[in-house]
């Protein structure tokens, strides 16, 4: 997760990474959060944005949807709202995004669950389905084990870190057989990578 302390600082960082939901302030201190918003649908940036309001009223919310955001939240509120609408946003772009997922030679299918390599399926737990979809979800880059804590088990890390790591150890016998080049790598202090490397 990353945290931007200014409008013009969120809007850089906005447009070059490319993260699962922002979720944006209207009440910036340099910029008002509807222009920002409205400026990342205009240079192409599809995101799912929920925006937060210190405004109540339906005009602050329409404002807002119509800026571009797919959600509006009013302060003050209650954490655990924010964590179900920031699910529900994921939830609901996963159904916009690549039908058939593909890294190497590494392919998985969310709708009808088949993962296979090189042509082989490869049957694997539902909780090793759900870290594998969010790691190719983000191919060669760091995944933390927040991030699967977050995703997978919909919980806090700290009382799963040797859960995540037991599962991914699982995970990588059952898509690494002998013979083939290793695609989860752990990134030690940081979490893990899918990708090949040299």
């Amino acid at each position: 997760m990353d945290v931007a302390h200014s409008g013009d600082e969120g809007d850089e960082m906005a447009s070059v990474t490319n993260y699962d939901v922002i979720v944006l302030d209207r009440l910036l201190p340099d910029k008002d959060g509807i222009v920002i918003c409205r400026g990342l649908r205009e240079r192409g940036v599809v995101t799912p944005i929920l925006m937060l309001s210190a405004r109540g009223c339906l005009e602050d919310r329409v404002a807002g949807l119509n800026a571009g955001a797919d959600d509006c939240l009013a302060k003050p509120f209650e954490f655990t709202e924010l964590l179900a609408r920031i699910r529900a946003l994921l939830r609901r772009s996963e159904l916009t995004r690549a039908v058939v997922l593909t890294v190497a030679d590494l392919t998985l299918d969310p709708a009808s669950r088949r993962v296979t390599r090189g042509g082989i399926t490869i049957h694997l737990t539902r909780k090793e389905h759900a870290i594998l979809e969010v790691l190719m979800r983000h191919p060669g880059q760091v995944v933390g084990r927040a991030q699967l804590a977050e995703r997978v088990w919909e919980a806090e890390p700290d009382r799963l870190t040797s859960l995540i790591d037991v599962h991914v150890s699982n995970l990588r016998r059952k898509i690494e057989p002998a013979g083939t080049p290793p695609l989860i790598h752990t990134i030690r202090g940081h979490g893990y990578l899918l990708g090949l490397t040299n």
